[in-house]
């Protein structure tokens, strides 16, 4: 269990050393030297993790690819490419080397076998719980999640057939386990909420996952794989908007989904994993697989990229894959100072006048404290939030009133930034489960980022005065 510094990166080393990329309807595309990899931490695979400078003509920062597609040289090596016999691009839509390179990056510091990149973080989002679901399964979430993803599973999934079981806490057991049924197939969680933070124990729920050969999926957005590695709590399947701290400079959409390796996804529960597929088979010579058949335990991760991205086209660009991989050098020592930051700041605002309530769970009397300790002991992220008194007036004044924050909805920025979420990041959410989440009329969000502390600080202070 990853309590401190040194497990943290002994892990990612353990991982760097063994990381291959999963490409999709195409072979492993770049590893990594076993022997220079296994010497390093975490800031170090943040920089080089993923990108071979020897298959880039030398180039020291990895190029951009802005290519469709890829001489195939021969009707072989076509053929080859297209049965996943041998390693090679074909087109971009399916694999990219600028996209494979941030893959194999993300996958390493998150300590899983593969990762496929999408175009947004809801893309990433919705691919997991579908591709999990599909064909009519059922889904158990908290309320306490990102606006998008409430939406998505409370009225558009169940479109799709696929219905989700909501609970009030996901951290309760017992509540979870009353939902899971035959057609179970996930619990989703976000591993640190937004706007509450608060934290999901990992360990006990996946342990309850597995015992009924349910997946675990979470979202890591909030505290990025520096802060937190969920894989080594049990998790199966770990998604991001990368547009968030992993860019972390509010200049590119993306999205990632991840997958440990560790799930047995021919349990019974998953028949679309064990169903022949042609897309994977070879029709004219009689040889049917399906993904597991094909792939063991990558057939998850392979199944996103060949049906769900491949099919829907949610594509990463492989410009914003390179702004991603630039945000990525940097973000240990972004995570760090913003973290300190944001932890400053709580602690102000709790002396505040006219603020009611500061949701925080990285300040030391936090009622989960001992999760933060267990399972995020270098911080709990840059995401905050408090409620003021008065009326929703007062909190439009104060949106209206902040110089330096600025009125944004994203988090991770390297900008500060400030926004009502029952309005704008959680306006879709049905009342009951906003207010169930915390998240009423009076609630402001802040993403802390690398300005001086003092200035937020007295920014915030002005702001709150002012609209008082």
């Amino acid at each position: 269990m990853a309590t401190g510094k040194t497990t943290h990166d002994d892990a990612c080393r353990r991982q760097f050393a063994q990381q291959t990329a999963e490409v999709g309807t195409v072979a492993e595309i770049g590893t990594e030297d076993p022997a220079a990899a296994s010497s390093v931490g975490f800031e170090t695979a943040s920089v080089h993790g993923g990108y071979d400078t020897s298959d880039n003509h030398d180039a020291a920062s990895a190029p951009i690819y802005p290519s469709v597609a890829y001489a195939l040289r021969s009707a072989a090596h076509a053929d080859a490419i297209a049965a996943g016999e041998v390693s090679g691009f074909s087109y971009s839509r399916v694999a990219n080397p600028t996209v494979d390179a941030l893959e194999q990056r993300i996958a390493q510091l998150e300590g899983g076998i593969g990762a496929v990149a999408v175009g947004s973080g809801m893309a990433a989002v919705s691919f997991a719980l579908l591709c999990a679901a599909e064909g009519g399964g059922r889904i158990i979430s908290p309320t306490d999640l990102y606006g998008a993803s409430v939406d998505a599973m409370d009225t558009f999934f169940p479109q799709f057939g696929i219905h989700t079981d909501f609970v009030d806490d996901i951290n309760d057991l017992a509540e979870v386990e009353s939902k899971i049924g035959p057609d179970t197939r996930a619990i989703f969680a976000e591993t640190v909420a937004n706007p509450s933070t608060e934290i999901t124990d990992l360990k006990p729920l996946a342990d309850l996952a597995h015992r009924y050969g349910i997946a675990l999926i979470v979202d890591n957005t909030v505290p990025t794989p520096y802060l937190l590695r969920p894989i080594e709590f049990g998790a199966d399947i770990v998604v991001h908007s990368t547009t968030k701290g992993i860019s972390g400079h509010g200049n590119a959409l993306g999205g990632v989904i991840v997958d440990a390796g560790n799930f047995d996804w021919t349990n019974g529960r998953f028949s679309h994993l064990t169903r022949k597929e042609l897309v994977i088979s070879d029709e004219r010579n009689g040889v049917w697989r399906s993904f597991a058949e094909a792939f063991g335990n990558a057939a998850f991760i392979r199944r996103i990229r060949t049906k769900y991205v491949r099919t829907f086209g949610a594509v990463l660009s492989p410009f914003n894959a390179y702004l991603q991989m630039v945000g990525l050098e940097t973000l240990p020592q972004r995570v760090r100072q913003e973290v300190a930051t944001a932890k400053l700041i709580a602690q102000h605002l709790r002396g505040v006048d006219h603020i009611v309530r500061v949701n925080y769970s990285g300040l030391d009397d936090d009622p989960q404290h001992e999760l933060v300790a267990r399972y995020l002991p270098q911080g709990v992220g840059t995401v905050l939030s408090f409620e003021v008194e008065g009326e929703e007036s007062h909190v439009n004044r104060i949106v209206d009133g902040v110089k330096l924050f600025s009125y944004v909805p994203n988090i991770g920025d390297s900008r500060s930034l400030i926004v009502n979420p029952a309005r704008i990041t959680h306006r879709e959410v049905p009342e009951r489960y906003r207010l169930s989440a915390g998240v009423n009329d009076n609630l402001l969000r802040l993403s802390i980022g690398l300005e001086n502390p003092a200035d937020l600080i007295a920014d915030l202070d002005q702001a709150i005065a002012g609209a008082y």
